[in-house]
């Protein structure tokens, strides 16, 4: 009995344990990742066809985490902390991040003083010096480079640290198939010596694992990964493979076509166990068909993205557009 009384006094108060859960858990993200409550040492997978926005979306919250709470008497509500991005398949324009950051820096101010026009406003370039401090951008060419990466992740991590003064918020990995076929076509064959490991695609993603779960113990993040889709159901016809295109029920020669839906190709798993096992949270996007164009609600053609959440399972499917000055949830 005494150990119950023990266990249920009281050891902190509500504002040191506020203080202490407000500094470990990030606040909700932005659209389409905000239905979840999502804290440090969590493993999203963010999965779907090419091009569905997975980077974009990645770039959105990379810039909602560098951008200040508040710059010379403007809020920007940002977390101002820093991003750790590794770039797999080696396609992210930094310019394009500069773009995103600048546009929506410009959106804050187009609300505050009203601004009608882009011509109207000077951009700050000492703020956008900061936010770009705080991105931290690895370019890797194949597996073993990825791994070089990820065990000297935490020296990094600590340098930048103390360099900025910011800590880490998100570890952003797009895409983490991007290896798959070449790990998977190369030949089994010892490295070195006969007492390592064989190169194939489950030992290099283990490895992969095991070198997250010790950089997330010592310095804990959490970690957005992309990941393409692969269509396998070889059961299929070519033309439901193709899963985004919408037909009409006659074309132009008068002969009557077939309209494929994206609800109803399969796509499998290729990953190892050992990535599978390791994410915490999975969701699936992708475009969604014509009737949930963005011009229903909008005066623009603008194309509408569908988000659902396989990991946990959610029961309904989230509309979103993708702009440049940010993510925004059609309903």
């Amino acid at each position: 009995m005494a150990d119950v009384r023990e266990w249920i006094t009281t050891d902190e108060t509500a504002e040191t344990y506020y203080s202490r859960v407000s500094t470990s858990r990030p606040p909700l993200l932005l659209p389409p990742l905000h239905r979840l409550p999502l804290r440090p040492g969590n493993v999203v997978e963010i999965v779907g066809p090419s091009p569905s926005a997975k980077t974009h979306i990645l770039l959105q919250v990379a810039i909602d985490c560098i951008l200040p709470k508040e710059w010379k008497g403007v809020s920007y509500g940002g977390l101002e902390k820093s991003v750790m991005f590794i770039d797999l398949d080696c396609r992210l324009d930094i310019l394009r991040l500069l773009q995103l950051l600048k546009l929506r820096i410009y959106s804050f101010h187009q609300v505050n003083n009203e601004l009608h026009s882009v011509r109207d406003w000077t951009c700050d370039e000492e703020l956008i010096h900061n936010c770009l401090e705080r991105f931290l951008y690895v370019r890797c060419y194949d597996s073993l480079e990825f791994l070089a990466t990820l065990k000297t992740l935490n020296y990094q991590l600590q340098t930048k640290r103390k360099k900025l003064a910011s800590k880490v918020c998100f570890l952003m990995i797009d895409s983490i198939g991007a290896y798959y076929w070449v790990d998977r076509a190369s030949t089994s064959m010892p490295l070195g010596s006969n007492n390592r490991k064989l190169f194939s695609l489950q030992s290099v993603m283990e490895a992969v694992v095991c070198e997250m779960k010790n950089c997330l113990q010592v310095q804990p993040m959490l970690v957005l990964a992309t990941k393409a889709t692969i269509f396998g159901d070889k059961s299929v016809t070519n033309d439901i493979k193709r899963p985004f295109r919408k037909w009409s029920s006659q074309d132009a020669s008068g002969q009557h076509t077939i309209e494929s839906s994206s609800e109803n190709v399969l796509h499998r798993e290729y990953m190892p166990s050992a990535w599978q096992s390791f994410v915490t949270q999975r969701i699936s996007v992708r475009p969604s068909s014509s009737e949930y164009c963005a011009s229903n609600y909008d005066t623009t053609d603008e194309q509408v993205y569908l988000a659902q959440w396989l990991l946990p399972p959610l029961g309904f499917k989230d509309k979103f557009v993708v702009k440049d000055a940010g993510i925004s949830v059609v309903l």
